[in-house]
């Protein structure tokens, strides 16, 4: 309309609140995230072991299904190694997962320079991150603690009260193991995106850290014969805190202490690389 005439007037609708502004980066990146079949079939794929472990369940507790095939009843335990177990193979499922889905949040931003387009909205860098990481976050737990929580109330009303009150910590193993391995993909996944802007090179390096870093730590203890070279393998130190969390007896180089504060500087590290990057502008010299 023409200038002169004075009729135009602010925006005086409702307004999105501010806390709940990260959730439009949630939505619109886990729609594009499942645009492609190979991790919407990888998605699907993470689902199968838990199905297993249902069917597990139902026939431990169906004593006249294992009879029939003369199968021993107490071949079938459900207690603290059961789901851990289970955590191991969806831990490693949620590793691949987030390799094919992490490189992608952040380093198409960065490779077209959309950053100045959500940092000149009233959207700061601490809710442009939680918006990506949120995405990483929901997908690992739907594969991850949630159907661990599913499957460890369903043997509960099973087993019964009895069971519940011993085996309750189960449960708070399950959750917390699984936010410390999912906060770890997160951080990691994103800050190779950030750095990499090809996400073909951040997905690789990714997939590297856990199988290279295995080896490289396991050459350092060879050659210089010590167990120090632990600390370069995430999936070793996470092995552990998991371990110490489903009170496995099994014998360990790194203590649950030193293996908890290696995985907190890693942390620190891929979140300070990724606020290193993640900015409005990049100052070339």
């Amino acid at each position: 309309m023409a200038i002169y005439r004075r009729n135009y007037t602010s925006y005086s609708g409702p307004l999105t609140p501010a806390w709940s502004r990260f959730l439009v980066l949630f939505r619109y990146s886990r729609r594009s995230m499942f645009r492609s079949k190979l991790q919407t079939g990888l998605f699907v794929l993470c689902f199968f072991y838990p199905l297993l472990s249902l069917c597990a369940i139902y026939i431990a507790h169906n004593l006249s299904f294992l009879d029939k095939f003369g199968v021993n009843s107490q071949l079938i335990k459900i207690d603290n190694k059961f789901f851990y177990y289970l955590m191991n193979v969806q831990g490693f499922l949620a590793f691949v997962l987030a390799a094919f889905t992490g490189p992608g949040l952040i380093s198409p931003d960065l490779a077209n320079g959309a950053l100045p387009l959500y940092f000149c909205r009233p959207f700061s860098r601490a809710e442009y991150v939680l918006g990506k990481a949120s995405v990483l976050a929901i997908l690992l737990s739907q594969i991850t603690w949630i159907p661990g929580l599913v499957l460890f109330c369903i043997q509960a009303s099973l087993a019964g009260f009895a069971w519940t009150r011993q085996s309750l910590w189960i449960a708070g193993s399950l959750v917390l193991s699984s936010l410390i391995w999912i906060a770890i993909l997160s951080l990691l996944a994103m800050a190779l995106s950030a750095w990499v802007k090809w996400r073909i090179v951040a997905g690789a390096l990714l997939l590297a850290v856990l199988f290279f870093g295995a080896g490289f730590a396991q050459a350092i203890n060879v050659i210089m014969s010590v167990q120090a070279g632990h600390y370069f393998d995430i999936a070793y130190l996470m092995s552990t805190v998991r371990t110490a969390l489903f009170r496995i007896d099994e014998a360990r180089s790194v203590s649950l202490t030193q293996a908890s504060i290696a995985l907190f500087v890693y942390c620190a590290i891929c979140l300070t690389l990724l606020v290193r990057k993640v900015r409005a502008y990049e100052v070339i010299k």
